[in-house]
């Protein structure tokens, strides 16, 4: 079944975090492209404004100190092939890897919001999904030092503890991959490379299992 969430096509350092400035330098460059309609870009400026952002040393004491809420997500679409899995290329503390996309929320932010802000920083175009999106699964990230040895389902992140709000959706168009994007590309969803961020292949199994 395909989900009803669908996203539009056209940091710490692996979860996409762009600042204020750079988000809105990043819609209006899309605008300029005729990608993104000018409404658009002014209702998302406007809700930057009442997002709130921490100073690069006070985020970096949190990020080690407490659990961080982040969004992932999963474009997916059907082909003769079957389902496929959309996934972005990227550096990590593994090399290069392909990953899922996604980031952490932002104080004042809601995770339509987010996930919106992140497709734009990674693929150079707006989320459209519900307008109180629900996770579809919720899947955790652990830093070796405190990753749990009770059989619970984690991936791994070294930099962090992350609870990652999951979700799958659709794009429209053809995403251009920006910013840590190095490349971006559909793959079967049975099929996934072996150059992957651990725990990612792991998570998409969880989301293409819930999705049928």
């Amino acid at each position: 079944m395909v989900p009803r969430r669908r996203v539009g096509t056209n940091g710490t350092p692996f979860m996409k975090d762009g600042c204020c400035a750079n988000h809105v330098s990043a819609t209006l460059a899309v605008a300029s492209h005729g990608v993104w309609v000018r409404d658009a870009d002014r209702r998302r400026a406007r809700e930057n404004e009442k997002v709130s952002f921490l100073p690069a040393d006070l985020y970096a004491t949190i990020e080690a100190s407490i659990p961080i809420a982040c969004v992932d997500f999963v474009p997916i679409r059907r082909s003769d092939h079957g389902l496929e899995v959309g996934l972005i290329l990227r550096e990590s503390p593994f090399g290069q890897v392909w990953c899922h996309l996604g980031g952490r929320v932002l104080h004042g932010e809601t995770l339509r919001q987010a996930i919106d802000r992140h497709a734009v920083d990674t693929l150079g175009i707006p989320a459209i999904v519900d307008h109180d999106p629900q996770p579809d699964f919720v899947y955790q990230w652990f830093p070796p030092a405190v990753a749990p040895h009770d059989g619970t389902a984690h991936g791994k992140d070294p930099r962090k503890h992350a609870i990652g709000l999951s979700f799958l959706v659709e794009i429209d168009g053809e995403p251009v991959p920006r910013n840590e994007a190095l490349d971006f590309r559909y793959v079967v969803a049975g099929a996934l490379p072996d150059r992957i961020w651990p725990g990612s292949a792991e998570l998409i199994a969880e989301l293409t299992r819930r999705s049928r």
